[in-house]
């Protein structure tokens, strides 16, 4: 049994060159695709091109893909996230819109690597897998917490719960799977709950300095 859940999430590795240069390539590509995005995507769907979990979500999935090494995946982390950033504010110049991609290219910088190494551990078990499901589930849910209480005037309430709905798939499919045992079950359930809580309050301040920029 346990051999057939290592087929689905195999170990990392330090990740070929081809996949580390085809995550670099597809985050410009994606990140222009979000900006396009926000013309037609369904109000329902709107926030995931226009919210922090929507390129965080995007440089999870890369750089899981990549199957990068904890070192590696670091340094893939925030240089996906930072070129989302580009890609979308290139798109956006090309649709006639700015944007100054500065404060986002500094979270990237700033949390990408967190976020890639979390990425990397949910291939782990026991402790680093537990840490790894914690940021990685609090975001999610600190995003939708945020959702539906700060922006519940101005968005759809759909995404957000979606968004929710997939930390805590996270956070059970990691408990069941990969993280063993009371100790780290507590870290991975209450480090959920504390990056939430952290997630929704850095976000709003950081909502606050864009506003005022």
């Amino acid at each position: 049994m346990t051999e057939r859940r290592d087929l689905l999430l195999p170990a990392p590795t330090s990740g070929s060159p081809v996949r580390v240069a085809a995550v670099l390539v597809l985050s410009v590509v994606l990140g222009g695709l979000t900006s396009y995005a926000q013309g037609l995507l369904p109000d329902a769907a709107l926030p995931f091109a226009n919210s922090a979990s929507g390129w965080t979500l995007l440089t999870v999935l890369l750089v899981l893909w990549s199957r990068s090494s904890a070192r590696r995946a670091a340094v893939l982390g925030a240089a996906s996230f930072v070129l989302l950033v580009l890609g979308y504010t290139i798109a956006s110049d090309v649709r006639g819109l700015t944007y100054d991609p500065l404060l986002f290219s500094v979270v990237g910088v700033v949390v990408g690597p967190f976020v890639g190494v979390a990425t990397s551990w949910l291939r782990a078990r026991g402790a680093r897998a537990a840490v790894g499901t914690a940021l990685l589930s609090g975001i999610a849910a600190g995003e939708a917490v945020y959702g539906l209480t700060v922006v519940r005037d101005t968005t759809d309430p759909a995404y957000w719960v979606v968004i929710g709905a997939v930390g805590l798939a996270l956070l059970g499919g990691m408990l069941a799977r990969r993280v063993r045992g009371s100790r780290d079950a507590a870290v991975a359930i209450v480090g959920t709950v504390l990056v939430a809580v952290a997630f929704v309050a850095a976000y709003s301040s950081l909502s606050r300095v864009a506003a005022v920029a």
